[in-house]
């Protein structure tokens, strides 16, 4: 029986790395992210904008932890007020999926008043674990006992990995945080893919470590001024590659292949910056679009609120929108049948009774996915 493979104790921040192998590497990467940093600096409210891609990320991030729910169904479950048709499994997957955006938010409020750091992370996880399985896995708090990732229900000795003992967590912790803030090592994607690494490798809580460790990539991106946002989507490289995510995270402490974990992960920064930037223009560009397109339509002074609304929640119920945009009611419902009328707007879900018509903007969800 394979034994397991143990923490790398005393191997972080590796005291060498060969950037001969990387240098071919940080380039393109950085070339990519500053390009897609261009258009993210240029989209106006991009935390309106590029909502539905934070939506997106949070899907395929807990996709990789296990989750089934779609992008769909997550902006399907918000719209509407009874949710009966999802069965509690789905419910439980989409919960996790919201809980990873207030997360990313809750981080946010709390960078607006202290540096990336431990307090930081803990919060985030207490919210990310709010009210979902993870309710009883100390939610905000490192662990006080064993922890090993391995097939369900394996015993210790079973397991694929060990990540370090509790007792030697909190000083671990610490040099995770202190590295954050050093100035070495050469370049700081490098220096987010070692702490990406080591931070799973601790795997400091009970659950949700992958789904913080993916949190923390545009976090971090953010405070050394690699983007001009906390808004950049790496979880879509992860999760199509799976196996080699997490084969090259186990290589690590296995192999001391910082090296080339190093080398993946920089791949996954340039492939994703470039799909960002797709993306992102595609946004923009539906965006000036439709804002021209709406304004014509409905002959309305609200009309690029109503799109701003729209771009938020882009499947939604005609009564929030009549009642929550701070939209005038009657204006607003004459705008909905305008849209409708004219292809901007569908209705996935027919009213009746007491039940509103559920509503989608398809051409931003096409953008999205």
């Amino acid at each position: 029986m394979p034994t397991p493979v143990y923490y790398h104790e005393g191997k972080f921040p590796p005291p060498e790395l060969d950037w001969a192998r990387l240098i071919p590497f940080i380039g393109p990467a950085n070339a990519a992210v500053a390009r897609y940093d261009g258009i993210l600096s240029a989209v106006p409210n991009a935390n309106v904008l590029l909502t539905p891609l934070m939506t997106q990320e949070a899907v395929l991030s807990s996709r990789i932890e296990g989750t089934q729910a779609t992008f769909g169904e997550v902006l399907e479950y918000e719209a509407e007020h009874d949710r009966s048709r999802f069965s509690p499994e789905r419910k439980e997957d989409i919960g996790e999926i919201l809980n990873y955006r207030r997360a990313m938010h809750a981080a946010l409020d709390m960078l607006k008043e202290l540096p990336l750091c431990q307090r930081v992370i803990k919060r985030a996880h207490e919210v990310l674990l709010q009210g979902m399985r993870g309710t009883g896995r100390s939610p905000g708090e490192y662990r006080k006992g064993p922890n090993w990732i391995g097939s369900p229900g394996c015993s210790i000795e079973e397991a694929t990995f060990v990540p370090v003992s509790a007792e030697k967590l909190p000083d671990a912790m610490r040099i995770w945080e202190e590295y954050i803030h050093a100035q070495a090592p050469q370049d700081k994607l490098v220096q987010l893919a070692l702490l990406h690494a080591e931070f799973e490798a601790l795997h400091p809580f009970l659950d949700g470590n992958g789904r913080l460790g993916r949190i923390f990539v545009p976090l971090f991106m953010a405070q050394v001024g690699l983007i001009s946002s906390p808004m950049f989507y790496i979880s879509a490289y992860f999760e199509a590659r799976r196996d080699e995510y997490y084969e090259r995270l186990l290589a690590v402490s296995r192999d001391n292949d910082w090296t080339g974990w190093s080398m993946f992960f920089l791949q996954a920064v340039q492939a994703q910056a470039e799909d960002n930037l797709r993306k992102a223009q595609a946004i923009l560009s539906l965006y000036d679009s439709l804002k021209h397109r709406f304004t014509q339509l409905t002959h309305s002074q609200y009309a690029i609120h109503a799109l701003d609304w729209i771009f938020q929640r882009p499947i939604f119920q005609s009564s929030d929108f009549a009642y929550k945009s701070s939209i005038p009611p009657a204006t607003a419902k004459r705008m909905l049948t305008k849209l409708k009328q004219n292809d901007m707007l569908v209705e996935i879900q027919r009213g009746g009774g007491q039940r509103s018509a559920v509503l989608a903007l398809p051409s931003l969800l096409r953008v999205a996915e």
